[in-house]
């Protein structure tokens, strides 16, 4: 009698099965593609893509293993294609050939991210939520028509229950209040303070729900943090709507953060992003002078308000940012808590700094709220530090806001992270102004910063021990997700 073949190897004749050819093909291309390899990186993602490989080969070996390999195989398959993001990176056209203080600047940032300069605002900084906070809260009391609030982060607590109260109040007397909240970022222990704004008749939309038939838009989250009264007054910046960014940054569980606000016709545009994601979210179209009443100028500054959606995975978020640093000539200051630049960012802001460029970058050190993306980011350093850029780490606390200062003159500040998940996934807003004095406000904001940083070395990144490395080796696997 014939012997049975070894777990379901091989077909009649000694044909080897279609599958574990597959498997075998892929192990080859990938031990190839992993001599070829340079960076101790790539060989290391390769080496655990190698390892799952077997894992499948293994699986397939028997037939009810095969079954289950086979439903792994097309479950990883269905992630791949729904879930992971796919990065679209410009690759033409990066060329330096506008600068920020010429009078092309701004149009060209207009066409590109479709966002048009719009004249007669007013615009407010507010430091830390010691002062924003109080600023939203004083608008809503004054509100005759609208609010209107889109948040990745409300969280119940004291802030929380301070915004909800004076929504209540203000649904009761028959303003309209509608919030958009994100269904990941706002979730958690929500149902109380959600249950009294909506018996007071304000309405709660969740944007995305996790739910099987929305799987493919489980990676699209709305990240903007927007706050907007009858239409005229808005307000936006890094900050959500949680207990820790109470205070004045202090020190830890106390958040550094920065936020605007704005007055004027700008702040239709803020609301035509609330109404669109508005009416995907619940089906209801927002209209009328309540919400988009005539514009009337306020002051004098000029905005660019960028509304970025990941329709095209490469979003006007990164346009923005791309542009912005390969036109800059004298200095750009970048303040970011989640710095994970992809190749061509690192090649830019390098070509800036050849250029003559005086390249600054802060980031969140020891009480960043995500250590994972501190080692994503830590891992891209090399480059940048060995052309001259200067890396800093915020010691303070948690530094969470979000803007770029280019030539001492034009600032983007807003919602946008300088990571693939801004740049290809979420929605965003950031708010761009062309002014000086408003561009030297926030200079001296990072100069104020910079004595709460350690600047890091090139020494210093060269030395970093053995257990950072495995670490940014582990998470360099999950680089565009984390």
């Amino acid at each position: 009698m014939a012997k049975k073949q070894k777990g379901g190897e091989r077909k009649k004749g000694g044909e080897e099965q279609p599958a574990r050819r597959l498997l075998k093909r892929f192990l080859r291309q990938a031990r190839e593609q992993a001599g070829r390899e340079k960076g101790s990186l790539k060989r290391f993602r390769l080496f655990v893509w190698r390892g799952w490989l077997r894992v499948l080969a293994w699986m397939a070996d028997a037939d009810w293993k095969k079954l289950l390999g086979l439903f792994l195989l097309g479950l990883f398959g269905v992630i791949a294609a729904f879930l992971l993001p796919q990065q679209k990176s410009p690759s033409y056209g990066l060329a330096h050939q506008v600068a920020v203080e010429s009078p092309d600047f701004i149009p060209t940032i207009a066409g590109a991210t479709g966002a048009p300069s719009t004249s007669g605002n007013k615009v407010e900084i507010f430091i830390n939520g010691a002062r924003f906070y109080p600023a939203m809260l004083e608008a809503m009391r004054s509100a005759r028509h609208s609010i209107t609030l889109e948040m990745y982060m409300f969280k119940d607590g004291e802030v929380a229950r301070q915004f909800a109260d004076v929504m209540t109040a203000k649904a009761r007397e028959g303003v309209e209040v509608r919030l958009l909240l994100d269904s990941v970022g706002s979730s958690g222990d929500n149902e109380k303070v959600v249950r009294l704004l909506e018996e007071a008749g304000c309405k709660v939309g969740w944007y995305h729900p996790i739910k099987f038939l929305l799987l493919n838009r489980f990676d699209n989250r709305t990240h903007r943090e927007l706050l907007i009264i009858d239409g005229r007054v808005g307000f936006t910046g890094g900050a959500g709507v949680a207990d820790h960014w109470l205070g004045d940054a202090e020190g830890p569980g106390r958040w550094r953060d920065t936020h605007l606000r704005i007055e004027g016709p700008a702040v239709i545009t803020l609301q035509t992003g609330f109404s669109l994601k508005w009416l995907e979210t619940t089906g209801e179209v927002v209209s009328g002078p309540a919400y988009f009443p005539a514009p009337e100028p306020a002051g004098p500054y000029s905005i660019q308000t960028v509304l970025s959606e990941p329709e095209t995975r490469s979003s006007p978020a990164r346009l923005l940012y791309f542009l912005s640093i390969m036109s800059a000539k004298k200095s750009i200051l970048i303040a970011n808590p989640y710095f994970v630049p992809d190749d061509r960012a690192i090649e830019l802001l390098v070509a800036a700094k050849r250029r003559g460029v005086d390249v600054k970058i802060m980031t969140p050190g020891e009480h960043t709220d995500h250590t994972l993306v501190r080692r994503n980011s830590s891992r891209l350093w090399g480059p940048l530090l060995e052309a001259g850029v200067e890396i800093y780490e915020y010691n303070r606390t948690m530094m969470h806001h979000k803007y770029m200062v280019c030539d001492g003159v034009f600032t983007t500040i807003g919602t946008i992270n300088f990571d693939n998940l801004s740049f290809a996934l979420n929605d965003e807003v950031n708010v761009c102004l062309h002014d000086r004095g408003l561009a030297a406000q926030f200079e001296e904001m990072y100069r104020k910063d910079l004595e709460a940083c350690d600047r890091v070395t090139l020494e210093e990144w060269q030395n970093r021990g053995l257990g950072v490395r495995v670490i940014e080796a582990l998470v360099s696997v999950l680089r565009r997700i984390v």
